[in-house]
Formats: C-alpha cells, structure tokens, sequence
C-alpha cells in the first residue's frame, strides 16, 4: 500500500476451511500484492483439496448489509465475487454493489473436487442481473461452455465464448484454459476493441485455488490502477508462479501459493 491512502480491494465469496481458495486465497492474493482486503462471507463450507463435504449459505440479507457496511466505510478500489451459492444471493450482491464499482465476476459454479457451488436455478440470474454490471468476468473452460452455450475444444473456440459472453453485457472477459488437456495454458482476454492471448506453463499436478487467486490478483491490480490489460497480464504472472509454487502432498491436489513462502513439515 502507497503511504496515505489504504488501497483496498474486497471479495464476496465462500469461506473455505482448507484454506486453498475462496475468501482466504483471496485475502492471501491482495496482501501479497500491497492490498486491503475486505470480505463479505456469502457460505461457510467444509472442505479440503479433496472434498467439499458441507456447505452453508448465508441469509441473502446477511450478505447484502455485509456489502453496504464495508462500502460506507471504506474507499474500495475494485470488488471481486466467488462463491454465491444461489438465486437471491446473487441478486442480493447486484442489488448491493455500489454505482460505479469495478466488479471481477468469477461465476465459480462446481468446485475443483467436483462439488457444485452453485445451483443451477441461480445462472440465469448471474447472467441477467450480475454479468452486466462486470467489468470483467474470468470463467474457467466448463464455467465458460456454460455462459456461452457452446462446447469449447481449443484456443479459437476459448475466443468465440469469451465473445458470447461479451455479448452477455460484461465489460470484459477472461477466458481461462487450464483445462484444455494439450501444450501451454492459455488464458485470452477479449475486449470490444481486440483480444489478447497469453500462455505459460502447464504444471503436472492439479492445483486448489488457482482460479480464485488469478481472480483475485487481477482485481488486485485493478484495485490499485492498473488498466485491464496491463493488469491481465500482470495477474497471469502472478498465478503462474503461485501454481509453480503450489504446495501440498506432490501425489494428490495441491493447494495455491499466492506468497510463494516456503512451508515447512514437521
């Protein structure tokens, strides 16, 4: 953070337990990149790398007076959402977002473990009421097909989506390509006036909370000034070495590393 004046950045997501995504990834992110974080719980769940055994939502108006306190009080740069669970979740975060907010819409809907985050009743909501109040959404490969309707196999069909949901209302999005099976991640950018593509390793392991800490990093970035674009590729860097970085048992799922610290087993 700069001296005199608090850069602050605040995530509407889940909590998870592990600790490897959700609210704590995502506080994790922002203070490795000089950030306030605020939150705004919208579920508890219990869950590790494997499973996520139970969850609990938030009352919609929980969430909701979560949103408006922290808006009174602080000077946020740049809000991010997770985990939302529901219908009335979601509209109570697009009822509750200030004017001019720059919201990073992650549509988390089915956790790494295969556990679903959010029920199916609830997309047409998010993409009615939330997506266009984005400015940017960064849906992974299935959360993708999803939102735009289609089946996506490679690169060229990762720009059609990312163009479809543009369409959808949203200011921007980030198409993200972790799934696709074959040579480098690629993530694209697409924008109204252009598209930007950038790849880096494909790591050997699966890794817990990669799409919340890229999230996160980027609206971070956005948070504290940075354009979009600057800021995509910025945020890119970032989760490709907390991914390098990923700690964990090296035979199952590891868990993000937004710090890059180094944790000792005893």
């Amino acid at each position: 953070m700069t001296a005199g004046r608090m850069v602050a950045a605040c995530t509407i997501a889940g909590s998870d337990s592990g600790g490897g995504a959700g609210i704590q990834a995502d506080l994790k992110t922002f203070v490795e990149l000089g950030v306030f974080g605020l939150t705004v719980v919208t579920a508890v769940t219990a869950q590790n790398t494997r499973e996520v055994r139970a969850t609990w939502p938030l009352p919609p108006e929980a969430v909701r007076a979560q949103i408006e306190t922290v808006a009174d009080g602080f000077a946020i740069g740049a809000w991010k959402t997770g985990m939302l669970g529901n219908a009335a979740t979601v509209r109570a975060v697009a009822e509750g977002l200030p004017e001019g907010a720059l919201p990073v819409i992650d549509p988390v809907m089915v956790s790494t473990s295969g556990h679903r985050l959010l029920e199916e009743d609830a997309i047409s909501d998010l993409v009615e009421i939330l997506i266009p109040r984005a400015t940017v959404v960064t849906p992974n490969i299935p959360e993708a097909e999803v939102l735009a309707g289609m089946k996506i196999t490679g690169i060229e069909d990762m720009a059609e989506a990312g163009r479809r949901i543009l369409d959808l209302g949203a200011g921007a999005v980030v198409v993200k390509g972790g799934h696709l099976q074959d040579g480098e991640a690629v993530d694209i950018l697409v924008e109204r006036d252009g598209e930007v593509q950038v790849s880096g390793e494909r790591y050997p392991y699966a890794v817990h909370g990669s799409g919340c800490c890229f999230s996160a990093a980027l609206t971070a970035y956005l948070a504290r000034g940075v354009a979009l674009r600057e800021g995509f590729c910025a945020a890119r860097e970032f989760i490709d070495t907390a991914i390098r970085r990923a700690v964990g048992d090296p035979g199952g799922v590891r868990v993000v590393n937004p710090g890059g610290r180094i944790f000792h087993r005893y």
